[in-house]
């Protein structure tokens, strides 16, 4: 019986033929013709519709997936940035994590040695930003690349620590958002001499390693010699190190404690808890120290600070340069006190102080 040769796959080549010849050309002796193919069978016409309808989507699929954008955060410390707030800033801007952006965030949880492996790592999967939180971040996020958009926040003193050549032309791939600690330690210092005027000697810890600790020590020391108080400077890198500190700062016979900006923030909670121990009036950071016990904290206001720093994210994965983008400057900063705190140490916070705070614990 003559028939039709049929394959595995339900259909046989006479279901198909050749139709116009189109052209032949000939290269290394050899005869190459290329022509219109013409489907006999109507039925498979559907089957072929099918597969090319899904490989369509397919790629478009893919497409989606490669359009998605990566943000990668880079931090010393999980401490260190508004993580929820960032991320419902993100969402007030129509970036819902997991369904158009992924966030890969990679912490150092204090140790300041692992930041360039970390910031390395981001750049080897890909990101299309990055967001570093810090001075060491940020160092860190520059050395390891040059194309990458950077938005860094949190920033002590950009042009002083050399991370951009000015705050209105920043240039290269960073830009972001500074947190002027450097700018802000002598006047912490004033609000905590003013919260306790009889105290004379006023201990000061500070993270040794951090880059941010210079610019704020010049400034205290000045501070200091105008205001008549003696400081003495007591380095702690982690909460390991705190009660060798405090048994130093007691020894000094100190007054009061100042805690400096930086990798501080992320031993507050327990720095407070001691100094509340050790009857010692302290100015530390962020709400959360104050909430554990500080007697104070003034700093910029760290929830705006990460809201206007989700703008900046969008602006870049909008299509903006970084080296157009100015380094922005805080407006808005917290002055909280705790009088629960000033009760137990004694301390009677002048009224005037108190209708200065923006918010006080009773």
């Amino acid at each position: 019986m003559r028939g039709k040769a049929i394959n595995n796959f339900g259909f046989s080549i006479a279901d198909f033929r050749l139709g116009k010849q189109n052209e032949c050309t000939k290269q290394s002796g050899f005869e190459f013709c290329i022509f219109d193919p013409i489907i006999r069978n109507q039925k498979w016409v559907g089957l072929f519709a099918i597969v090319i309808a899904f490989t369509m989507c397919g790629a478009m699929a893919q497409a989606q997936v490669k359009g998605k954008p990566r943000l990668g955060v880079l931090t010393s410390a999980e401490r260190q940035w508004e993580g929820a707030v960032f991320r419902e800033a993100l969402r007030s801007l129509g970036y819902i994590e997991g369904s158009n952006i992924s966030i890969d965030v990679r912490s150092a949880e204090g140790k300041l040695e692992r930041m360039p492996e970390l910031a390395a790592a981001l750049v080897n999967s890909d990101v299309d930003l990055i967001l570093s939180v810090n001075t060491p971040s940020t160092r860190a996020a520059i050395e390891a690349t040059k194309t990458i958009p950077i938005v860094m926040t949190s920033i002590g003193d950009p042009v002083g620590l050399g991370l951009v050549p000015s705050l209105a032309r920043p240039g290269g791939n960073v830009t972001g958002l500074s947190n002027m600690s450097g700018d802000l330690a002598g006047k912490r210092l004033e609000l905590l001499k003013e919260a306790v005027p009889a105290a004379r000697r006023i201990a000061v810890m500070m993270h040794p390693d951090d880059p941010i600790v210079p610019i704020q020590v010049k400034d205290i020391n000045a501070t200091a010699a105008r205001i008549g108080v003696a400081l003495e400077i007591i380095p702690v890198r982690d909460a390991n190190e705190l009660d060798h500190a405090f048994q130093r700062a007691l020894q000094w016979r100190a007054q009061a404690l100042l805690r400096l900006a930086g990798q501080a923030i992320v031993i507050g909670p327990p720095t407070a808890e001691l100094a509340l121990k050790h009857r010692l009036p302290s100015m530390l950071l962020v709400r959360q120290d104050v909430e554990a016990g500080a007697l104070m904290s003034y700093f910029t206001d760290q929830q705006a600070l990460f809201r206007r720093t989700a703008i900046y994210v969008d602006k870049i994965l909008k299509g903006a340069k970084p080296a157009d983008l100015p380094v922005e400057q805080p407006t808005k900063f917290e002055f909280i006190i705790n009088l629960k705190t000033a009760k137990q140490n004694g301390v009677t916070i002048p009224p005037n102080l108190l209708a200065r705070a923006d918010r006080v614990i009773k």
